[in-house]
């Protein structure tokens, strides 16, 4: 079940974007081996099982073992990263 919060993020995923570095960085990060990571990125922030928060000025999405951090604001796609072991 989607938190009211979640919505914001959820109602502007047209409006994601990042940029050509941070393009690398998600392809490193989480070794993906597509061309879209935005497209990549859209689908599993809309997909039913990611958690996602806001804290500050940022959205954090948890789905498959990989955190995606979203500026609140702006809709880039600051980073993504696989989740640490415990």
């Amino acid at each position: 079940m989607q938190k009211s919060t979640d919505i914001e993020l959820l109602k502007n995923l047209d409006k994601l974007h990042t940029t050509e570095l941070g393009v690398l960085r998600i392809k490193r990060n989480l070794a993906l081996d597509t061309d879209d990571v935005i497209l990549w990125c859209k689908t599993k922030i809309d997909s039913d099982n990611a958690v996602i928060a806001r804290k500050g000025k940022n959205w954090y999405v948890n789905i498959d073992g990989c955190i995606i951090t979203v500026n609140a604001h702006s809709y880039t796609i600051i980073t993504a990263h696989k989740e640490k072991e415990l």
